[in-house]
């Protein structure tokens, strides 16, 4: 299963990468995610919650970064063993495009193989699940790293504002 998309993100180049390379901007991100550890260097390690279908499983897996031309684009390859339910493995191409005005283009090409019980579920519910993990994994790290944009919680209360009057996400309010 293939797809591509793209967002643009309201942040500069420096802190859209900075994302990329953070584990708990990365844990926050991946739905399901329990655990996230690691450094870009050497790799990630994740678990991961999901249910696809009727199957639920926790997956172990783990992720590397290769082709990695910093700020502009990065290969990220993954790998998860869920047990009996069976293993999922991937990996997203993404590349960086600075836009002017601190915003950043971010695209990506992503690519996911299942097997095992999971295989067994068909290509339809496979494929939109998978449509969905991205999608969602996209739109988390957009709000983290530019800021979520439905006014403050509680915890933020007190944050400092964003250009235009707009909350700045936790990641970005620390790289800033």
């Amino acid at each position: 299963m293939q797809m591509s998309d793209s967002r643009e993100i309201a942040a500069p180049q420096a802190v859209v990468w900075a994302g990329i390379l953070d584990p708990e901007v990365l844990k926050q991100c991946v739905p399901g995610c329990t655990e996230m550890s690691g450094s870009p260097e050497e790799g990630f390690e994740a678990t991961v919650v999901q249910k696809v279908g009727p199957v639920k499983a926790t997956f172990k897996g783990a992720v590397t970064l290769s082709e990695v031309n910093a700020p502009n684009s990065v290969v990220l390859t993954g790998e998860g063993k869920g047990g009996a339910a069976g293993f999922a493995k991937g990996g997203a191409t993404v590349r960086l495009e600075p836009k002017g005005d601190g915003v950043t283009m971010l695209h990506y090409d992503v690519e996911a193989k299942v097997g095992g019980k999971l295989a067994q579920l068909g290509s339809r519910i496979i494929d939109g699940f998978a449509k969905k993990m991205a999608d969602q994994f996209f739109e988390n790290f957009q709000a983290a790293v530019e800021g979520a944009g439905e006014g403050p919680s509680p915890a933020d209360a007190s944050a400092p504002e964003g250009e235009g009057g707009k909350k700045k996400g936790w990641f970005k309010r620390l790289v800033s």
